[in-house]
């Protein structure tokens, strides 16, 4: 039914873009959750079961060998569950809180890896835990946008300088007007998002192949279970059922464990990256898809009524078959993540500093996103 009152009626009856961006994102990741969950279950349940039966025949084939009630032992085991929390093991392991253990702790708490083979046992450390996390958790996460922005700047120049010698290679902008434009500062000239995507997938790969011949090496895992940690770690999800560096003794221990810190840091840096990289072109995909329903609604509407289309329904979008652009998201967006931290971190500076707000309202920003805005190409893919 086509609305009779205008545009303005029309939009109040509707979602706007952001509203209907964030429903379409949600109902995505809880079907990506559902699927998710199908696939695991039907995976790994029937291995579950088959373990548990096993595990079954072992405690009562145990039992009748050595006389033992099946209750005391499960209580011997329990206590041991317990003895574990504080990093009693079975196997001969480092020590959990000497001075090496705890750095190797504070690591994974501060980059939120949290594999969980060393846990505070005590009230005092889980409460010192609280505050410490706090804000570890808040400087390493500006640790990783200021390494993001780097990262992205020198990528950007590295690729502009391949521009610049392909231009020059074709002979264009080699006098004049044309050598004139081509010295235009980055902001003339911005790497596309997908080549960045390309490039940091890439290195992340490397930096994960060459972890793996080396965990493979110290602690004699095989290279597919080398490769399924360095992913586990280096995106920060720190499941613990492998864990480097937990060991005794190593050959070469210091160097290992100097070894070890870096390539985490330098995967979880490189990871990080690559995630919001691949967020931005989700945040493309989405806008594609709002575009696509947008367009039906509006060519059902036009073929019915021309004159009474609702069009309330766009708000600062682009009526093609084109993906919205990251700058037209961001400029339709009247209060955004980015502005909020820029305006959060002026007013700790000493007041707002109007020179370096853009003409569409949207300012440098500390986040991700607006490093991703500042730094690379809007890129539209044409559909």
């Amino acid at each position: 039914m086509l609305c009779r009152y205008g545009d303005h009626c029309c939009s109040s009856l509707r979602l706007n873009e952001d509203n209907a961006r964030f429903c379409l994102l949600a109902m995505l990741i809880l079907l990506y959750l559902l699927c998710g969950a199908a696939i695991f279950s039907a995976l790994e349940h029937p291995s579950e079961l088959r373990a548990r039966r096993h595990w079954d025949e072992r405690l009562g084939n145990f039992t009748r060998q050595h006389g033992i009630s099946l209750y005391a032992l499960r209580t011997l085991l329990r206590q041991y569950e317990e003895a574990n929390v504080a990093g009693i093991r079975v196997d001969a392991l480092r020590p959990r809180w000497d001075f090496s253990g705890a750095f190797y702790f504070v690591g994974t708490v501060v980059s939120t890896i949290g594999f969980g083979m060393t846990t505070p046992a005590t009230i005092g450390g889980k409460v010192f835990l609280i505050f410490y996390g706090l804000i570890g958790c808040a400087a390493t996460i500006l640790f990783f946008n200021l390494f993001l922005e780097r990262i992205i700047t020198m990528l950007a120049y590295i690729m502009r300088w391949f521009h610049e010698r392909q231009l020059r290679r074709t002979g264009a902008g080699t006098e004049g007007e044309d050598a004139r434009d081509e010295e235009d500062s980055l902001e003339g000239w911005k790497p596309s998002v997908y080549y960045v995507m390309l490039i940091l997938g890439v290195a992340a790969m490397m930096i994960a192949c060459s972890a793996s011949a080396l965990y493979s090496a110290m602690e004699d895992w095989d290279y597919f279970e080398s490769l399924y940690f360095c992913f586990v770690a280096f995106s920060t999800i720190g499941f613990g059922d492998l864990v480097s560096s937990q060991r005794e003794k190593y050959k070469s221990q210091e160097a290992y464990r100097v070894g070890n810190c870096l390539f985490i840091l330098m995967g979880v840096c490189c990871i990080y990256s690559l995630f919001n990289v691949i967020s931005i072109i989700i945040k493309q995909t989405l806008n594609w898809i709002l575009s696509k329903l947008d367009c039906r609604h509006h060519c059902n509407g036009l073929g019915q009524h021309r004159s009474g289309v609702d069009v309330g329904y766009r708000v600062g979008r682009r009526l093609s078959d084109e993906m919205i652009s990251v700058k037209d998201f961001m400029a339709s967006n009247k209060v955004s993540l980015a502005i909020l931290q820029k305006q959060l971190s002026e007013t700790a500076h000493g007041g707002i500093r109007q020179n370096h707000v853009r003409h569409n309202g949207f300012t440098d920003g500390v986040g991700a996103f607006a490093i991703m805005n500042n730094r690379l190409q809007e890129t539209s893919v044409d559909r």
